[in-house]
């Protein structure tokens, strides 16, 4: 056994059974303040500013805007949710000449078709953090992580309700102490690489194009 790995497993099990540092030993980012136009505005100008596109869909019809807006990408489907309020909804109002796909089958039943397909994947959001404009993905097995990171083009509902100053603020006023998904997910952007001749490039390991449709109050969140 190599002297790194030793000290390592050394320092692991000198760590057994000790309790973590009390609160106060860690520095707690407070709330900003900002009002909810203020956060709307930073996370847009954040997540622009990568490469991000945004469809305002406050006061109207969001499932007929993104029908016109996938129309207009020509893209061959929209994948989604079925099994959740977002996905029923959907389902229930769709009526555009984008062909809705249902993720209802195991990856292992249709990775072929899943990986090969030219088309977008839908998400909700658990809310949004202003200050590093980022969304927040809770995955589960009816909305997999899969949905965000394979399709060309994610695309992710956010509830401007849904808004955080700070990630601490979110942790918090959601609870996530007392509950949590296996897999969580923090998004600022489509996905990008700079490990190739120190090039930057989008859509190299997920989606290239990342769509944030804004909505309120909508009943799909709740």
């Amino acid at each position: 056994m190599s002297d790194a790995r030793t000290a390592i497993l050394g320092r692991l099990r000198a760590a057994e059974g000790k309790t973590p540092p009390p609160a106060e030993h860690f520095e707690v980012v407070a709330p900003r303040g900002w009002s909810g136009e203020e956060k709307i505005a930073r996370l847009r100008r954040l997540m622009e500013s990568v490469h991000t596109e945004f469809l305002d869909a406050r006061g109207g019809d969001w499932t007929a805007l993104l029908q016109d807006w996938l129309a207009q990408q020509g893209l061959a489907g929209l994948i989604y949710p079925p099994d959740t309020p977002l996905g029923r909804r959907l389902a229930g109002q769709w009526s555009g000449a984008t062909p809705l796909i249902p993720y209802d089958r195991s990856l292992a039943e249709w990775k072929e078709e899943f990986f090969a397909q030219e088309a977008a994947g839908l998400t909700g959001t658990q809310g949004g953090i202003a200050e590093t404009g980022t969304l927040i993905l809770w995955t589960d097995e009816t909305q997999p992580r899969t949905l965000s990171l394979v399709p060309p083009v994610h695309v992710a509902l956010l509830d401007v309700n849904m808004l955080y100053d700070t990630l601490w603020q979110a942790m918090r006023e959601q609870g996530w102490t007392n509950a949590m998904p296996t897999n969580l997910l923090l998004v600022s952007g489509p996905s990008k690489t700079a490990d190739i001749e120190q090039t930057l490039a989008y859509g190299v390991h997920g989606p290239k194009r990342l769509l944030v449709v804004l909505v309120e109050g909508d009943p799909a969140f709740s």
